[in-house]
């Protein structure tokens, strides 16, 4: 089953999510010692079963082409292996992971792209249903707003680096922060800009609109104010590592930055939860606490990523988008009643539906 069609991708999620949602009743869990009701994991998991097989069977999106040559590229047989990684030293997580997967399907390059998409989505449920309790929305948003294409077709080994972080998430809000950082450790191993979660971690942790994020607020706002002082002292923090000429390469230099739209746009869940922190201090959920603040997070990364390269900073925000999603959702709820909430979601969801369209025809043009 290949994509011809990139619709496909909301018209599935709303005609079986609709349907799923009405025929399949929802299952009381457990989430933090408080009593909660959510979808059933043979329903979740039924829902995003053609985005699996629709990543298995993708043609040349992207960096598809540069990942199915690399895993070629990447010996069949782990004596062998040793003697890659001593050539290839960067992310090496991501060879050993490859070269073993590949001693199982062989040069397989469709099931090896189908292993990934199922385990990344298998986190995305995950996450989704374990904190939000509008799951079927939290996945339209991730799909509308083309995360999905962007990230499980383009960046594959930075997003399999975001879901090894997404299971961190539960640690975190209990304050286990050694194996969290143990997990965040080795997500880095697949992609090194999941180090970036190291800091992130203690910003997001607190009350929403804590001291530490109105801190990054304004750290990023004098980034943004001094750019030439702020690359200066970038490069000279990765001089040692293996992105030492980030911000002196070509692509750095010619790139405009994230277009101000998408920033506009993923800054929705911030905004909101300005507006509705009354709503947010008064439930003090320290899973909508944190998801708050991610939005924050993602928000002035993103400013940051507008202001210098789209390209490379622009990519580090995914760590904290999809936390956004469960506080924006959240936040519909509980600000507004139910017939308004109705309403903004209806709003809500032919605001991305256009936003689709204008990443795929106009900004991509693909579709």
């Amino acid at each position: 089953m290949t994509l011809t069609n990139y619709w496909w991708l909301l018209i599935w999620l709303v005609v079986a999510g609709g349907l799923l949602s009405i025929m399949v009743p929802k299952r009381q869990v457990q989430v933090l010692g408080k009593t909660e009701y959510r979808w059933s994991w043979p329903a979740a998991i039924f829902l995003i079963c053609p985005y699996a097989v629709w990543c298995m069977n993708r043609k040349n999106f992207g960096d598809t082409e540069v990942y199915r040559q690399t895993f070629y590229s990447i010996p069949t047989s782990l004596g062998q292996l040793s003697a890659y990684l001593t050539e290839n030293t960067k992310d090496q997580g991501f060879s050993i992971f490859t070269g073993v997967l590949k001693t199982i399907i062989g040069n397989n390059d469709k099931m090896f792209f189908l292993i990934i998409a199922i385990f990344q989505l298998l986190c995305i449920v995950y996450f989704f249903r374990n904190y939000s309790n509008d799951y079927l929305m939290c996945m339209f948003m991730f799909v509308a707003s083309t995360d999905y294409l962007s990230w499980m077709f383009n960046g594959m080994r930075q997003f399999i680096a975001v879901c090894i972080v997404l299971l961190a998430f539960g640690l975190v809000l209990k304050k286990k922060y050694i194996p969290a950082i143990a997990i965040i450790l080795l997500a880095s191993t697949i992609h090194g800009s999941a180090l970036l979660m190291l800091p992130l971690i203690f910003v997001v942790q607190g009350k929403a609109w804590n001291k530490r994020t109105l801190l990054m607020i304004f750290g990023v706002g004098l980034a943004i104010m001094f750019m030439g002082q702020f690359t200066s002292i970038l490069d000279s923090l990765l001089a040692e590592t293996q992105y030492s000429d980030l911000v002196t390469n070509e692509i750095w230099i010619n790139d405009d930055g994230t277009n101000i739209l998408r920033v506009l746009f993923y800054s929705i869940p911030m905004i909101l939860s300005l507006v509705g922190k009354r709503f947010v201090d008064e439930e003090n959920s320290p899973v909508i606490n944190m998801c708050v603040n991610c939005s924050i997070c993602t928000s002035v990364i993103y400013a940051l990523s507008a202001a210098s390269s789209g390209i490379y900073l622009g990519r580090l925000p995914i760590y904290t988008t999809l936390p956004g999603y469960v506080s924006c959702v959240w936040l519909i709820e509980h600000m507004f009643t139910k017939e308004s909430a109705r309403l903004v979601k209806i709003v809500l969801i032919g605001s991305y539906i256009v936003f689709f369209y204008y990443q795929l025809h106009i900004a991509w043009s693909v579709l």
